[in-house]
């Protein structure tokens, strides 16, 4: 079902609330990876330029809901823009931290207003509260897609209070980019699903192996596999109890499975790497990266795809020892001719990591939400800007009639 997008709205001169996804990385109170802030600004500069009042929200982290907490505040994501950005956002920008009550903004003014989860009753999709944030706006911009999978007050609440509801060019991206993924995928089309848990992404797993010619697993995941048939992965991080679902998937889809591993005996930033065949792994070592030869396998699989979507690294990409094999598929990826899309956090500090941004053809700012649209289930921000646009529909053919 369509929704309205934010292009069908005349802009100039009017209020509007964009949800934005401005929850990236901080360290030491500094912005370590902007790519979500960068993804978030052409939907911000697009209304500013069309005259309107903008208002942005987000959430950073995971604050004790309905309690200010300096560590959480939005003040370094304001000040990032206003240092690092300001030739890709060259207006005006104001942080408020007090803003429920109402707030005066002029065309052409940017206002960041602090992070909604130091109100109570944001997590909960509290009625009241999304109605204030309704209140602030005479439109209301949902441009999150990596909240849309959340029903809460500033993601799906408002949006069923505000005067006009509509989705930003990057959620509209987002969609148009997974769909083509997943519901037309030019073929061979492979899925790369990588990171510590399979629990977390089983039901990923499964759907893609209805969709993908071959699915690649990586990380602890991938040792459950390799678990799954019979090898030795010693102390690994897999999860014994999700082996028979391994199993499973290894008689219905194409998965390759390492042939060689980089083992240590220690989980640390400065443990030795050992390379070594997957039926040699020791039971004191743990299988920390995939090795050459299954490296070199799985680069020529993705050379040949003509679709590639990627979830997660495929070894601990963030020790130096270890990140081998996640460099070599990040870079096939990057240099495939395929249209790929990316998503997930560790996902895009990967790509942050061997600068290959410009070279996937869509990132995606989702982690929670990527995988749940991947899942097939319902985004509840999706669906409120959905039944929006037929409220809208219906009161127009009842005025026309």
């Amino acid at each position: 079902m369509p929704f309205i997008k934010m292009s069908d709205v005349d802009l100039a001169g009017q209020r509007l609330l964009i949800r934005s996804d401005l929850n990236v990385p901080l360290k030491n109170g500094e912005v370590i990876s902007d790519a979500r802030i960068r993804a978030s600004l052409p939907t911000i500069t697009a209304a500013l330029k069309q005259g309107a009042k903008v208002m942005v929200a987000s959430h950073l982290g995971r604050p004790t809901e309905g309690q200010y907490d300096a560590a959480f505040s939005l003040f370094p994501v304001v000040n990032y823009i206003k240092n690092h950005l300001s030739s890709e956002c060259p207006f005006p920008i104001r942080f408020v931290k007090d803003y429920l009550h109402g707030i005066n903004v002029v065309p052409g003014e940017l206002v960041i207003l602090e992070n909604v989860r130091f109100h109570k009753g944001e997590l909960k999709n509290d009625v009241q509260l999304s109605q204030q944030y309704a209140a602030l706006c005479d439109v209301y911009v949902m441009d999150a897609f990596g909240t849309a999978h959340r029903a809460q007050a500033s993601t799906e609440g408002v949006g069923q209070y505000a005067h006009i509801s509509c989705a930003g060019p990057l959620l509209s991206n987002e969609l148009q980019a997974l769909n083509q993924a997943l519901s037309h995928p030019a073929r061979p089309m492979v899925a790369v699903v990588g990171g510590s848990k399979v629990s977390t992404k089983l039901t990923a797993l499964e759907a893609l192996s209805k969709v993908a010619d071959q699915l690649i697993v990586g990380g602890g995941i991938s040792n459950t596999f390799l678990a799954a048939l019979g090898h030795n992965i010693g102390q690994s991080l897999h999860e014994e109890h999700l082996i028979p679902e391994a199993k499973k998937l290894l008689e219905t889809c194409n998965i390759p499975i390492p042939t060689d591993v980089r083992v240590a005996t220690e989980f640390s930033e400065t443990a030795q790497a050992t390379l070594k065949p997957v039926d040699q792994v020791n039971s004191d070592e743990k299988i920390l990266d995939i090795g050459d030869v299954s490296a070199s396998h799985l680069v020529r699989i993705l050379k040949n795809a003509k679709t590639i979507l990627w979830n997660g690294p495929v070894g601990v990409f963030e020790f130096p020892n270890f990140r081998k094999g996640t460099e070599k598929l990040a870079r096939a990826i990057a240099d495939s001719n395929a249209f790929s899309i990316a998503g997930g956090g560790d996902t895009l500090a990967a790509i942050d990591l061997f600068s290959i941004y410009d070279r996937i053809s869509y990132v995606s700012t989702g982690g929670g939400a990527f995988l749940e649209f991947v899942e097939g289930k319902e985004l509840p921000a999706v669906t409120m800007l959905e039944k929006r646009y037929q409220v809208e529909i219906n009161a127009y053919n009842k005025k026309e009639s």
